[in-house]
């Protein structure tokens, strides 16, 4: 009897792990402003709205939560597979063992934050606060590791180095919104929900650049028939 196997690529599910939340966070913002609950504006420069208040109100609060919850199982997939990506690439390091589980953690903290979302209450707001700080976190270090293990390899070492470029905007960005809060808090309550968005949009176009890779690498599963 002969074997035989059938690749299946995966760069899909990567970019669909990616755009799920970016796609949800655009889309309540516009079904909120439709419905009257947020004002128009631009919340990446303007700081109109916290990416929470778009989901958390009318018809956004049903499409946050029945995309944002899938989009946290996407992304537990999304980082599994993003350790055995380097090690089918030969990107070995000491942090790929982590990738997982940093992941695993921040799309937790995605999903208690997402239920959370929407209830009035301190236990509530104390979920929320912690679970956008472990998704944010984690997700960057997670990213961090990813983009250090591919400047180590020979093939990928100039698309690793962009990725770290990436990763270092990121961490200027956050560093940023902390000097404010620390030593100008008045402008920082006036800019905090506009550098939330950003944050988002560049951890968001990491994982993007990584689906990218996926497909180049021809990254796929395979699966065994008799």
């Amino acid at each position: 009897m002969n074997n035989r196997y059938r690749g299946i690529s995966l760069w899909w599910l990567a970019m669909a792990a990616a755009l799920t939340p970016l796609i949800t966070i655009h889309t309540t913002f516009v079904v909120s402003i439709l419905e009257g609950h947020v004002s128009w504006c631009v919340p990446y420069w303007d700081s109109c709205t916290s990416i929470s208040r778009t989901g958390r109100y009318g018809t956004s609060y049903f499409i946050f939560k029945g995309t944002m919850l899938p989009a946290a199982i996407l992304g537990v997939l999304f980082w599994f597979l993003n350790s055995q990506w380097l090690l089918q690439l030969g990107a070995t390091s000491r942090g790929r063992p982590w990738i997982p589980w940093l992941g695993l953690v921040a799309c937790a903290s995605l999903a208690a934050y997402t239920l959370a979302l929407g209830h009035a209450g301190d236990g509530f707001y104390l979920i929320r606060r912690i679970g956008v700080v472990l998704y944010f976190a984690l997700t960057y270090i997670a990213q961090l590791l990813i983009s250090s293990a591919l400047t180590g390899h020979p093939r990928w070492r100039r698309s690793g180095q962009h990725l770290l470029w990436l990763c270092e905007l990121t961490l200027a960005v956050g560093i940023l919104s902390v000097i404010l809060s620390a030593v100008a808090p008045t402008v920082y309550s006036q800019t905090d929900d506009a550098f939330e968005w950003v944050l988002a949009l560049l951890i968001n176009l990491h994982a993007i650049w990584l689906a990218v890779l996926w497909k180049k690498s021809g990254f796929r599963a395979r699966l065994w028939a008799e």
